[in-house]
């Protein structure tokens, strides 16, 4: 199980190891909500504020954020200082009392999940105006079967097994689950999933920092963690300090049915 306030307490490291969304994903959220600058924006757990952050490059900047967490809450409040449409409301979504809807766009990164379904796509459908959309993201892990790999996945077995990424749902099936949640709720049409890919290289003392950041892992005792830690970073080291992973973003766009 995930924990939703466990990156609460690492903001910093959040920010600094954390892939960024691609671009392309943006103009792709953007074109499909047919949005304009003025209109408004809702994110659900805006975290460090990754996702803002690519709406502002795209200049737009009437977000209103909401985030649990509340050192998330102030270091994206600090980021986004001088933008005075930019607001971050530090609340659970489930408690907020929707201040400033009807929004034109919902949009939610690596975070929707937190939220039962249930109440969360009804509340945003609610919130949205009549021709609003929603645009919810999320990382979707891809396991790799190379040497190293296998080398680190051996570590997960024995400290970890819950965490051995082979008994993971395949992308597709996590991709198609989320699909069918989206459509399951029936208020929400024309929906269109989307993924993107990158390859990003690391050295093992900032693969092992990124795995600090993800919940599953903060989740393990502090010395079972940083025993698989240092294993891991071991492997990587003694296959030449560096590893590549694949980091894919599943994107589900749809608009509000009336």
């Amino acid at each position: 199980m995930e924990n939703k306030e466990t990156f609460n307490f690492i903001a910093s490291d959040y920010e600094k190891y954390r892939p960024t969304y691609p671009d392309e994903m943006f103009d792709d959220i953007l074109n499909y909500s047919n949005i304009s600058m003025e209109q408004k924006i809702l994110e659900i757990g805006c975290g460090t504020g990754q996702a803002t952050g690519g709406l502002v490059n795209k200049d737009y900047k009437n977000i209103t954020c909401i985030e649990l967490g509340d050192k998330l809450a102030q270091f994206t409040t600090e980021k986004f200082k001088t933008y005075g449409t930019i607001k971050v409301i530090n609340t659970s979504f489930e408690e907020w009392d929707g201040e400033g809807s009807p929004y034109h766009l919902a949009i939610s990164g690596t975070a929707f999940h937190f939220i039962d379904p249930t109440f969360g796509y009804r509340r945003v459908w609610e919130l949205l105006d009549d021709e609003g959309s929603i645009a919810f993201f999320w990382t979707v892990h891809v396991p790799l079967f190379d040497t190293l790999h296998n080398d680190i996945r051996s570590h997960y077995q024995k400290l970890a097994p819950h965490l051995d990424d082979s008994k993971y749902q395949s992308p597709n099936e996590v991709v198609n689950k989320r699909k069918e949640t989206t459509i399951r709720t029936g208020i929400f049409k024309n929906i269109i999933v989307q993924e993107y890919s990158q390859i990003q290289s690391y050295t093992s003392n900032d693969f092992v920092s990124l795995l600090n950041t993800n919940s599953r892992h903060r989740l393990l005792s502090e010395r079972t963690k940083d025993v698989l830690l240092e294993r891991i970073k071991n492997s990587i080291d003694k296959a030449g300090g560096v590893i590549n992973k694949e980091h894919r973003v599943a994107l589900f766009l749809g608009k509000k049915k009336i």
